[in-house]
């Protein structure tokens, strides 16, 4: 027996978002390892550090993330400055991942406060402890242990709620709407 039809959801997650110039830099920055490690490079538009991962959300909830996000990102300064200094593949997710020196504080708090307004609200934000990476190449089998690397810095100062979505060569994905971080406004948001 049937019940309906499905709700429509989509597959989202909550990111400081860096500009074409701060994913340039790290494309540069890590182009021989990525090359070396023998995986799939994360094409550049895709770079980000994912602060919140909800998976599956209800098409209705979407304004309703949108509204927790902008709220929780206008009362957060932006992270100091993220200094990207070396290169670990993690071996469990077949990932080579660009790192920060120490953990950024701001960071860490912004993770954490969009887990728990998120979880409270009802959606279903993924638990795992934060760990500030940026993943530059994905079933990555073999890259060594972790590298130093040029430094690359990144302001932090967008957050993102974006959509991911299959394609042909692994993910792709669209920013449905950001902030920058300690403003009240929005700076995009695609229908």
């Amino acid at each position: 027996m049937s019940t309906g039809p499905r709700a429509a959801v989509r597959r989202v997650f909550l990111a400081l978002w860096p500009t074409p110039t701060e994913r340039e830099a790290l494309v540069a920055a890590t182009a021989a390892r990525v090359a070396a490690s023998v995986g799939r490079t994360v094409p550049a538009p895709n770079l980000h550090l994912t602060l919140v991962f909800l998976g599956a959300v209800a098409e209705a909830r979407i304004a309703e993330l949108a509204a927790l996000a902008a709220q929780l990102g206008a009362a957060s300064a932006a992270p100091a400055a993220l200094r990207f200094t070396r290169l670990e593949h993690w071996r469990r997710p077949r990932i080579l991942a660009a790192l920060t020196a120490a953990e950024p504080p701001a960071a860490a708090l912004l993770a954490a406060n969009l887990k728990r307004v998120t979880a409270a609200a009802g959606f279903c934000p993924d638990l795992k402890p934060f760990r500030a990476h940026v993943t530059v190449a994905r079933q990555v089998h073999e890259a060594g242990g972790a590298r130093e690397m040029t430094p690359v810095t990144w302001k932090g100062a967008t957050l993102a709620l974006v959509e991911s979505r299959g394609g042909p060569s692994g993910p792709v994905y669209s920013v449905l709407d950001s902030w920058l971080l300690g403003k009240r406004e929005n700076m995009r948001r695609e229908s």
